[in-house]
């Protein structure tokens, strides 16, 4: 079994899914008047379903070569929806376009779409060890992500959703705090890339994202219970959430790597 296929594998099938619904957030976001770039998202969730599908027709024992060949393919893809978000985020913030798509959740998906061609790239070049320096930079990364989807959610709440608008609120805070943090440490390297710091770092994280996990969790099931007032689309509820525990997943391996070490 091929340490490169199964990490790419992951990445791949994880992040076109993300893509996908990328692209459909954006089309609903628009306005009717905006038929190009409505039809030019639709193209983009065809895109990353075609390739969503492909991902999961692959397994563990396919020949790293053709992974490596697909990967090179994604990537283009992972570029070409970058760039069209950036577009976007640029119409928007000129005042070109209106809509209920928020420059921040512009800049927000093309970071993911600038992450995902970047690891696909490093899959590539042979970069899969969790390395000090990574534990750092990914969590920075990360963490601001948490820290989006708490304001966006607290904005998408109704005003009348009082206590769970506050807990949004608490969440933004608590995780525009851990991320400053991070960046310290970033800034700092390499004299914080030391196990005992790096080992704390995580576990202060953990507990924070596993808190917001949870709460995007219950957030969810109320939505699609219709049981909360708020123009979250479920579909967004469970994207988020799908993240937060995608980032448990890489602070699991990364406390594995550091335990390994010892």
């Amino acid at each position: 079994m091929s340490t490169f296929v199964t990490q790419s594998l992951e990445e791949l099938r994880f992040w076109s899914r993300i893509m996908k619904e990328h692209a459909f957030f954006l089309s609903i976001g628009f306005t009717a008047d905006d038929t190009k770039l409505i039809q030019q998202a639709k193209q983009y969730m065809a895109i990353f379903e075609r390739i969503e599908e492909q991902a999961k027709a692959y397994n563990e024992e396919t020949d790293p070569e053709v992974i490596r060949q697909f990967n090179t393919q994604v990537y283009q893809a992972a570029v070409s929806i970058w760039a069209f978000k950036r577009t976007v985020l640029g119409l928007i913030v000129d005042c070109r376009i209106g809509g209920n798509n928020f420059p921040l959740l512009l800049d927000h998906i093309s970071r993911e779409a600038a992450y995902f061609a970047n690891r696909l790239k490093e899959l590539n070049e042979g970069k899969m060890k969790p390395l000090a320096d990574a534990i750092i930079k990914e969590n920075v990364f990360f963490l601001k992500i948490m820290a989006d989807h708490s304001k966006f959610i607290g904005h998408l709440l109704d005003p009348s959703e009082r206590k769970l608008v506050d807990q949004a609120r608490e969440f933004s805070h608590d995780f525009d705090q851990l991320l400053y943090q991070a960046q310290d440490l970033d800034h700092m390297r390499p004299y914080t890339e030391t196990k005992p710091m790096l080992g704390q770092f995580l576990d202060q994280n953990r507990v924070s994202v596993a808190s917001l996990r949870d709460f995007k969790k219950t957030a969810r099931d109320l939505i699609e219970a219709c049981k909360i007032k708020s123009i979250i689309h479920p579909l967004l509820a469970d994207h988020v959430y799908r993240e937060a525990d995608h980032f448990l997943h890489i602070i699991d391996a990364f406390e594995e790597h550091l335990t390994a070490q010892s």
